[in-house]
């Protein structure tokens, strides 16, 4: 490289060589941009590009009024479907598993019924002994009940003194506690062994069992757990703002996206603790319960905010050409001039505009009724 290439006049003439590359891109572009558009199309009423001046409405072609329209302007809350009871079952003896009515999850149970059976023998063994003593105590009694009554009568005679009264007394007394002392054991064992056949305490679905015929289990382990399918709650976490604006009682929507529901509930409760780091409180919402809705399923709490103006129009009101929306005005009723537009979301094979067009103003019902461009259907940007 020579030493006038490296020097002051080199740099200038490569930084002319790079800025004239990047009008010459910047020109190509804007070419591109034009043709995309229809400029260099054939020229007719029924072919408009932007910025042209207004031309006369072809015959045949449908118009509409654009109209905006108060709206409810909503705020969703994400949440988790819950059951409004679940029940968790857990042994309160260290015994072995010896029956097994439950084959798997999601199996249907009704209140009452059988599902597990733990092994019992040395419980009835403890239940037989405790009734063997209340019979013995029982037996106690009758005869301490027998020597008052004989000592009494001894006593009314002067036969009997009044310590032989007492005694007797005494040992009546003490005959009747221990007798209700054996009662009571009787009781405590027949109520352990009570708990070794567990039953389902509501009508519900099972949701998980943990244990299998065979197991030892220990006092306090979870068994098996049950929800009721009849009575669920959607659980969201609002912020605190919006939580201001619930009571119980309060109407709301509530949308499942599994399931593609969209239905009303009522807020049941409004938790009073905030999330530390959120500052959210939790919501809880029921209501009739849909077919096909699980626990644990992802849904979605709607919070109304009041309302709003929008302006929306068919989604064949508009034609893309690349990436630019626009719209045909009508004017005077006659003629037509193409205008851009900013949209926004898409709704119900309508779409909402953000910028471009006003309230009142009339526009071609179809952009397909025009040559020229694409119309943006319902898939489109």
């Amino acid at each position: 490289m020579t030493n006038e290439a490296r020097g002051p006049r080199g740099r200038l003439l490569r930084k002319l060589a790079r800025g004239a590359t990047a009008i010459a891109v910047l020109a190509a572009m804007t070419v591109l941009v034009l043709w995309l558009s229809g400029l260099f199309g054939e020229r007719s009423p029924a072919t408009l590009e932007p910025g042209a001046v207004a031309q006369e409405l072809p015959p045949g072609v449908g118009t509409m009024v654009a109209r905006a329209l108060e709206v409810p302007v909503q705020e969703a809350a994400v949440g988790t479907i819950r059951a409004v009871q679940e029940v968790e079952l857990a042994s309160r003896l260290l015994a072995r598993v010896v029956t097994m009515n439950v084959a798997r999850a999601g199996q249907a149970v009704k209140q009452g019924d059988v599902l597990i059976e733990l092994e019992d023998q040395d419980l009835r063994a403890r239940v037989a002994e405790a009734q063997a003593a209340q019979r013995s105590a029982q037996e106690t009694r009758q005869q301490a009940e027998r020597d008052l009554a004989r000592t009494t009568e001894l006593h009314a005679q002067k036969i009997a003194s009044d310590r032989d009264l007492e005694r007797d007394t005494t040992r009546l007394a003490n005959a009747s506690a221990d007798l209700e002392r054996t009662a009571q054991a009787v009781l405590a064992v027949e109520a352990m062994l009570a708990w070794a056949v567990i039953r389902s305490p509501i009508d519900g679905v099972v949701i998980d069992k943990l244990v299998e015929k065979g197991d030892t289990v220990a006092p306090g382990q979870t068994l098996m757990k049950l929800y009721d399918p009849s009575r669920m709650q959607l659980v969201a976490s609002v912020r605190e703002q919006l939580a201001t604006r619930l009571k119980p009682g309060d109407p709301v929507e509530v949308e499942v996206d599994a399931l593609g529901l969209r239905c009303h509930g009522t807020v049941a409760e409004v938790v009073p603790l905030a999330a530390a780091g959120s500052r959210a409180f939790d919501v809880k919402v029921t209501g009739p319960c849909p077919d096909g809705v699980f626990t644990g399923m992802f849904g979605r709490l709607f919070v109304a905010l009041g309302t709003r103006r929008e302006l929306r129009i068919p989604q064949r009101a508009v034609r893309a050409t690349g990436q630019i929306d626009s719209v045909f005005v009508v004017r005077d009723g006659k003629t037509v001039l193409r205008r851009f537009v900013v949209l926004g979301d898409r709704r119900d094979e309508s779409v909402l505009v953000l910028s471009g067009l006003n309230d009142g103003e009339i526009i071609v019902a179809d952009a397909s009724a025009l040559r020229g461009g694409t119309p943006r259907g319902v898939t489109g940007r």
